[in-house]
């Protein structure tokens, strides 16, 4: 049996940057991942876009430190991971939206966050691509951005591996090992790891693994699909997201790539919910109608391929990021509902505060925010 000081279930969004952060701690890390290789669970499905500005504190206050993060990684560890600081434009076409982002923007300012309202004209000028009748405003954030997720994880584990990690591939926990009441490690199909401290960061996974011990995730499978387009020349700033709801959708985002690809995503509406990753064939001319619309020019592009991935969901739509209340050492980082990329280095340095017990103020708020054990109430706006 080998001997770690942590054990991080799950080698995707937040697995990587939280094991990377723990052995850059000094912590003995190892990751299991049931897959073969990393990030193949909603890792590989996400988009890229990474932003601070959310409208719940406590994710706007880890997002702060995503951002930094990715922002900065080429600098730190020496990866082009294609970071862009292109911005976030959300959009209003309807006043019901204008006023709830203008609502946000002026919180999101008071929190020490780089956002403006901009009236439909600023708008325009500043996303020239959009449809100009009817705009009414957006929220700009100038420092938010977009990198590419594969290229990310790749370097997270590159420098997790540098720090120490180890990575072990087609290990799917069986058990986590409890004596007494507290974690004394895991068990796969292959071996057994011994420790003090279990990070369940399985993603869709985790409510399965907190359950084997009597811990309940409320956690549910939503279903999303995003697609791609052909290259083009650059015509599109920023990660534009209109807010608008529609028929069938939520939302509906995108953005172009360092390379010149356009990438999409909605959010359904109603949420359809399950484990099919089969992309559909309703997603295209549901997208397509609300994107051409938002976008006009984007009609002419060819769309190469769309994917379908999983959000895990939880009732208010913010992370649950805690220990359990059950088995001492079990730390729950999950339900990070579609935003598990852009938030996961900010909950992976949390953890690592979390293990040296240095924790300042607004870390025991996000996590009396976060912690599983809430009653639910209420729902972030801008998920």
């Amino acid at each position: 049996m080998e001997r770690f000081d942590a054990v991080v279930v799950g080698a995707g969004s937040v697995g990587l940057p939280t094991a990377l952060a723990l052995a850059e701690s000094g912590l003995r890390t190892v990751v299991l991942d049931a897959a073969a290789s990393l990030g193949q669970g909603a890792h590989k499905a996400a988009i890229g876009g990474v932003r601070a500005t959310h409208g719940d504190p406590a994710k706007l206050r880890v997002g702060r430190h995503s951002l930094d993060a990715f922002r900065t990684w080429q600098g730190r560890y020496g990866d082009d991971i294609e970071w862009v600081t292109s911005g976030y434009a959300f959009v209003a076409y309807q006043e019901r939206e204008a006023t709830m982002l203008q609502r946000l923007v002026a919180a999101q300012r008071s929190a020490g966050l780089d956002v403006v309202w901009l009236d439909g004209d600023g708008a325009y000028e500043h996303v020239p691509a959009l449809a100009r009748e009817g705009l009414l405003g957006a929220a700009w954030s100038p420092g938010d951005g977009h990198c590419s997720t594969l290229l990310a994880g790749q370097a997270m584990a590159a420098a997790a591996r540098r720090a120490g990690v180890s990575f072990r591939f087609g290990e799917r926990v069986q058990e986590v090992v409890v004596e007494g009441a507290s974690v004394a490690g895991v068990r796969t199909e292959r071996g057994a790891y011994a420790s003090p401290v279990v990070v369940n960061a399985a993603g869709a996974g985790a409510a399965a693994l907190a359950k084997r011990i009597g811990d309940t995730l409320e956690i549910a499978s939503e279903l999303h699909e995003a697609g791609i387009t052909e290259a083009v020349a650059p015509f599109l700033g920023p990660l534009v997201v209109d807010i608008t709801p529609g028929p069938g959708s939520a939302n509906v985002y995108c953005y172009q790539t360092s390379r010149g690809q356009v990438i999409f995503c909605l959010t359904p509406e109603p949420a359809i919910l399950g484990d099919d990753l089969v992309e559909t064939s309703a997603f295209l001319p549901l997208v397509a109608t609300r994107l051409v619309r938002l976008i006009p020019r984007i009609q002419h592009l060819r769309v190469r391929r769309t994917w379908r991935g999983v959000y895990p969901m939880t009732p208010d739509a913010s992370p649950l990021v805690g220990w359990s209340s059950h088995v001492e050492g079990l730390l729950h980082a999950a339900g990070m509902c579609g935003q598990g990329f852009m938030l996961g280095p900010g909950v992976g340095a949390l953890i690592a505060r979390m293990l040296r017990r240095e924790l300042t103020d607004d870390d025991h708020d996000t996590l009396t925010a976060w912690t599983p054990e809430r009653d639910f109430a209420g729902r972030e706006a801008l998920r």
